[in-house]
């Protein structure tokens, strides 16, 4: 038998669970930033180093190959970066869906063991044969396709914004 609190608790734990994730999101979030600062600063050692390259001066050949390199395994670094944590988002978001329909599953169990369990025989029979009743839980069910359909277009706009910014912010490396 689950209680109330057992299910409040749950829920406690659910919602500690997201929101450890979105501060590992913001987290991650600014190390992307700190990379990106690292990036410029890369660029732009580069595009000094460059210039004196090309007027003339031999001497520091040498040192430009290797800044290029490292800004090429920075960029390299920040692909496997952006790789790995779009795949960890898609794992958060299916440990969020499992919870949460585990939760939802526990909710809907919990409410009907408490109303059938206030009831005698007669009118758990009334209940079952009631129309309206039925129409409540019809009304239930397209509410939560609507919840799930609305978590499933935030998530999906949330992943298509920070491609966005990912493939902006390479368009600046680029340049």
């Amino acid at each position: 038998v689950v209680t109330r609190d057992d299910v409040e608790e749950l829920l406690k734990a659910v919602f500690q669970f997201v929101k450890d994730k979105e501060q590992l999101l913001q987290d991650l979030h600014s190390q992307i930033e700190e990379t990106k600062k690292i990036i410029a600063e890369k660029q732009r050692e580069r595009d000094y180093w460059l210039e004196y390259k090309n007027v003339g001066s031999k001497i520091h050949e040498e040192k430009i190959s290797s800044l290029e390199k490292d800004i090429e395994e920075v960029k390299c670094e920040l692909e496997r970066t952006e790789e790995y944590y779009r795949e960890a988002l898609k794992v958060v978001r299916e440990e969020n869906q499992k919870l949460f329909d585990r939760h939802m599953k526990l909710l809907s169990e919990e409410a009907l063991k408490n109303a059938v369990g206030y009831l005698d025989e007669h009118c758990r029979r009334e209940i079952e044969e009631n129309e309206w009743l039925k129409e409540e839980v019809k009304i239930y069910r397209k509410a939560h396709s609507d919840l799930e359909a609305s978590v499933q277009l935030l998530e999906e706009e949330n992943t298509s914004l920070v491609a966005k910014l990912i493939d902006t912010k390479l368009q600046h490396l680029r340049v």
